[in-house]
């Protein structure tokens, strides 16, 4: 079926943000003095628990909230006690989540953080080409737009005939309904949609809403089981052109061969 859609993951395909997140988390730990009930240490995620927890769990509040259900829920300078009822926990998790999303949009917003090589000239490549160009992320809505403006340019977001964020869906990646509703406002069939990915939660969406996927993998999900991927890459490089993704019937991984060059 002749493409017409070419839509991008935010984190870890236009931004290599996975450590970005991980030190925002951390910061707002430290600010409300976070520490999970019989513990005695502010709560710190490590890269590598963190690797587990963004590959396992999609969402800011649903990684929280899973880690205090599992690690116990904390003291903090929020409650000052241990919540007790859902609506308290909530009140936690959401005060929690609003000071770390504004500590990662200060991160991005600095001008110091490059957007991945290769995604903008992809993504003007596929706009010259006729394709409409769309952006789909877990993340929080007020993150992915600081992440698109400051990394694509105003203009560049402005254009974009689809983005919708983790606010705009009730399920989560690796749930197919951010991308089924994304094709449904493009008004395309989800076969004629290619999405660029990064990790299997991502690729298992794409797959569930019927679309076909290519996978720029990064450090903490190039291990991963990517079955089903028409591509699965290290990085766009120029050789990585609208073309030579969008073809059908063969697959190719480079894995190996990046391994080999190591």
């Amino acid at each position: 079926m002749h493409l017409k859609a070419l839509i991008f993951d935010c984190d870890g395909v236009i931004l290599l943000s996975e450590d970005l997140h991980r030190v925002a988390y951390n910061a707002a730990f430290e600010h409300f003095q976070i520490i999970p009930n019989g513990k005695d240490e502010i709560a710190n995620w490590s890269e590598q628990f963190y690797d587990k927890l963004q590959n396992s769990i999609g969402g800011g509040k649903p990684k929280m909230r899973w880690y205090f259900g599992e690690f116990g829920w904390p003291t903090s300078s929020i409650l000052n006690r241990v919540p007790e009822t859902d609506d308290e926990k909530t009140q936690l998790i959401d005060t929690l989540q609003d000071w770390k999303t504004l500590k990662y949009q200060e991160i991005v917003s600095s001008g110091k953080v490059p957007a991945r090589e290769g995604v903008i000239r992809l993504m003007d490549e596929a706009r010259a080409a006729g394709l409409l160009v769309g952006v789909c992320s877990a993340a929080t809505k007020s993150s992915a737009i600081c992440v698109l403006e400051s990394l694509l340019g105003k203009e560049r977001f402005d254009s974009l005939d689809v983005f919708m964020a983790g606010d705009d869906v009730d399920q989560k990646k690796p749930d197919p309904m951010i991308y089924r509703i994304a094709a449904e406002r493009l008004s395309v069939d989800p076969k004629e949609c290619l999405v660029v990915e990064d990790s299997t939660i991502g690729l298992q969406a794409a797959q569930g809403a019927g679309m076909r996927c290519v996978i720029t993998y990064t450090s903490s999900t190039s291990d991963q089981d990517f079955k089903g991927a028409e591509r699965v890459l290290s990085g766009l490089t120029d050789e990585h052109t609208l073309d030579w993704l969008s073809q059908g019937g063969s697959i190719y991984d480079d894995r190996q061969a990046v391994a080999a060059r190591a």
